[in-house]
């Protein structure tokens, strides 16, 4: 084989291999998502107060996307649903359609 066409072949397996690895780094969206067009606005900040017992964790506040603007939905206390268990903060994220919700969920 000539070298220009080794060279050629090795070229093409690297640009697959790169696109594999950038396609699994992409997010997809969960099925059935919404799509808004304008980004949503910063995190508030919020002030926590005490737990109101030691297994409670503070879930965050966000804003909820609600037609045709965002609305903050305060933070809360919740109780964790078993030891050792962690919230996962939900997340916008964005998309060639807009910007998705993706709900937080205990780990």
């Amino acid at each position: 084989m000539k070298p220009k066409a080794l060279a050629g072949m090795k070229l093409a397996a690297t640009a697959l291999f790169a696109g594999s690895i950038l396609a699994a780094c992409v997010s997809t969206p969960p099925r059935g998502a919404v799509f808004v067009r304008t980004r949503p606005p910063a995190v508030r900040i919020e002030v926590r107060g005490v737990a109101p017992a030691p297994d409670h964790h503070w879930i965050p506040g966000y804003h909820a996307w609600h037609g045709s603007e965002y609305v903050w939905v305060p933070g809360r206390w919740d109780r964790a649903p078993r030891p050792r268990a962690v919230w996962v903060s939900g997340q916008w994220k964005h998309h060639r359609d807009g910007w998705y919700w993706v709900e937080g969920h205990w780990k």
